[in-house]
């Protein structure tokens, strides 16, 4: 594919390519300057080392953690942009929404045909953290191919005990968010999309050893389609942010770069994380208010999947009631196609007089309702696609982008007739037929394809991707509208969560996970990307291990959430049915009861999610810990255990320990002596109350 030209006329319409904006600043020909032979930047806790050459070296607390290499890079074809040579360096305060700092701009020339400039900020508020705003100008005569770009790319050294990584983009396998970095390993992480249905994310990517960790990503206010890549090297792991999309800049034209920022710190992904949500919320980017309701345990019909009955529910409310569940969520199958969203009249055949009195039994059997919606997919043969088919979103090809799960078609997020449609669906959800909340599902929600349908006359095809973020905004508004404590659950199911989408969810769930550890390690994220309070829920525990780990969702502080069904199991089930089925034994009825009722008195949610106390990577047994009240509860994890465990973040004097669970004593610890041995199988939980308020 040739590059596309970008002129002094064409420019200003194309602001945005890939992530890279393109604008044509005011600028009387490059000022030239003594060349220095390099320059040192530093908060105290972070220093960049570049030299002439461009090429920097980074430390952390005074120690050396990278190799010395070039982290700014300009492609063209396919290969880095000769050598930059550092013209200048200057140095001033700065003053604005992230705090007071220290910002550095370097400007750099190749040969004199293109002028690098790379401004960093040290922000007196994020120590070991630097902003980066790097833009290249075309100084020469002729037209540049550029092919792609890097920042901020660093080969984090390699140490005896290995290293561990986090990445934010979404895969259709479904992987693991938290992986060990394992020879050869090599992730792209692109955060566009990775399949028709598979894409969008957290713009952040982490490495870290047991002694320091490096993170890097993006702090644009909407999603970019750049790349967080990191893959093993020769004695080191390297990471950066990059993007690969073309453009022929014009003499004079000016390639700017995403806004990112570089963190090196101590411990796993959660400080990063934690910090990236900080920049965020300064930059208006962050989650909204937390109603009451949010917290409430989940029972959810999807148990009896789409062939659901009436009576199938009715029948399981009141157990779900007595065993202190809250919200019954209808799931799919109440529709009589994705895109329509009509009652079936097989289970409604009064419309929305039966739904309503659907959602007043609920309210009279003392729950909540909530509803499942897959909201911007719609399927072949429907009345929404037959009459309305200028909302699809349309790659280059006029192909519309597939659904897989419901062999169904996407929606354009940035059309307004789109948006309009879906508001008036969720008035009449909430307004009409009386739900107190949406369960948004689907792994097509996290991310969208650029749009290419002419009938939306997009300024760019990126708009479909960039403003998905407030077609999810549109819902939540109009869902509060209608009911200021409703909840919005957003579950883009096997995605990584796309940041961005924050601001339109009140109610995370684990989103399908594969195993217990995915709950975990979502629930760790979630507590650093939308507060250590974040009502994130375990999803249905029958997707745990062994499918009864309540102690995963509790000890990370999860709300519980299940599909069990009573007094039977479906008859004709979508698959095969796991050993013993979905059905509420007199065994799992004791269980899930016990631990609701641990849930509910203890509500650890609320309470102050610790994640800096331990690393989920290299501490073994895996730890959480959580505080609430003046009381430490501690969470452990592993196959099997035995041997000494440490109790960290106590505080003065002696505390007394129980078992979580069980409630039996495990004797007492304080901060001088804060460890204890312990033999476990799968979990441990241990409430560390300090003596005085025992």
């Amino acid at each position: 594919m040739s590059p596309n030209p970008v002129t002094r006329r064409s420019m200003l319409a194309r602001l945005m390519i890939g992530g890279a904006a393109v604008v044509l600043p005011d600028w009387r020909g490059a000022v030239w300057a003594a060349a220095p032979s390099g320059v040192r930047l530093t908060d105290g806790t972070l220093t960049i080392d570049y030299d002439r050459a461009m090429r920097a070296q980074l430390s952390f607390g005074g120690k050396v953690i990278t190799g010395r290499g070039t982290p700014e890079a300009l492609f063209v074809g396919g290969r880095p942009l000769g050598t930059f040579l550092l013209l200048d360096h200057a140095e001033t305060p700065v003053s604005g929404v992230h705090g007071k700092g220290r910002r550095h701009r370097l400007r750099a020339t190749a040969g004199g045909q293109v002028e690098q400039n790379v401004a960093i900020t040290f922000l007196n508020a994020y120590p070991g953290l630097a902003l980066y705003e790097v833009s290249y100008r075309n100084t020469g005569s002729a037209p540049l191919a550029v092919s792609g770009w890097r920042v901020a790319t660093h080969d984090l050294l390699a140490h005896r005990d290995g290293a561990w990584t986090f990445a934010g983009a979404s895969y259709p396998d479904r992987r693991d968010g938290i992986q060990k970095v394992a020879p050869g390993f090599d992730q792209r992480n692109f955060m566009g999309m990775n399949a028709s249905d598979y894409g969008g994310g957290t713009p952040v990517a982490v490495v870290w050893r047991r002694d320091v960790g490096l993170a890097i990503g993006h702090v644009e206010t909407s999603p970019r389609q750049v790349s967080l890549p990191v893959s093993v090297q020769p004695d080191a792991t390297r990471l950066g942010l990059s993007g690969d999309q073309t453009v022929l800049l014009a003499p004079g034209g000016t390639l700017s770069l995403p806004f990112s920022f570089l963190m090196a710190h101590e411990g796993d992904h959660f400080r990063p994380l934690d910090a990236y949500r900080r920049l965020m919320a300064e930059r208006g980017v962050a989650a909204p208010t937390i109603p009451e309701p949010s917290y409430g345990p989940i029972w959810c019909a999807w148990g009896y999947e789409r062939d659901f009955t009436l009576d199938q529910v009715y029948g399981t409310l009141p157990k779900a009631k007595a065993l202190g569940f809250e919200w019954a969520v209808l799931d799919d199958g109440w529709q009589t196609a994705e895109g329509d969203w009509k009652l079936n009249p097989a289970k409604f055949p009064g419309g929305d007089k039966d739904m309503r009195a659907f959602t007043d039994r609920i309210k009279a059997d003392g729950m909540r309702p909530r509803l499942w919606l897959a909201p911007l997919a719609v399927d072949p043969g429907t009345d929404l696609l037959r009459d309305h088919a200028d909302m699809l979103l349309l790659d280059r090809n006029g192909s519309a982008q597939n659904v897989s799960f419901w062999n169904a078609f996407t929606l354009c997020p940035a059309y307004q007739p789109t948006v309009d449609y879906f508001r008036a669906l969720v008035r009449r959800i909430m307004v009409d037929w009386g739900y107190d909340g949406l369960k948004l599902d689907g792994q097509h929600l996290n991310g969208v394809a650029p749009c290419y349908n002419p009938a939306h006359r997009h300024e760019r095809p990126e708009e479909s991707s960039e403003k998905l973020q407030d077609f999810w905004k549109a819902i939540h508004d109009e869902a509060i509208a209608a009911k200021p404590e409703a909840v919005v659950e957003l579950c883009p199911c096997g995605d990584s969560f796309a940041f961005h989408n924050l601001p339109a969810t009140n109610n995370t769930p684990a989103s399908d996970p594969l195993s217990s550890w995915q709950i975990r390690l979502k629930g760790k994220t979630f507590k650093a990307l939308m507060g250590p309070s974040a009502p994130y829920a375990g999803d249905h525990v029958e997707l745990s291990d062994g499918g009864d780990d309540f102690a995963s969702t509790y000890g990370i502080g999860a709300i519980p959430s299940t599909k069990f069904t009573w007094p039977r199991d479906t008859p004709k089930p979508m698959e095969k049915l796991p050993p013993g089925g979905f059905v509420l034994t007199p065994a799992k009825e004791a269980l899930w009861g016990k631990w609701v009722a641990l849930y509910r008195e203890h509500m650890l949610p609320k309470g102050r999610y610790l994640g800096g106390l331990y690393d989920i990577g290299f501490d073994k047994p895996e730890a959480h810990a959580i505080e609430k009240d003046g009381v430490l509860h501690f969470a452990f994890y592993a196959d099997r255990w035995s041997g000494p465990i440490a109790l960290r973040g106590l505080g003065e004097g002696d505390y007394t320990l129980v078992d979580g669970f069980s409630g039996t004593s495990l004797g007492s610890a304080s901060r001088t002596k804060p460890t204890i041995d312990a033999t476990f199988e799968r979990a441990l939980l241990v409430r560390a109350t300090p003596r005085r308020m025992a």
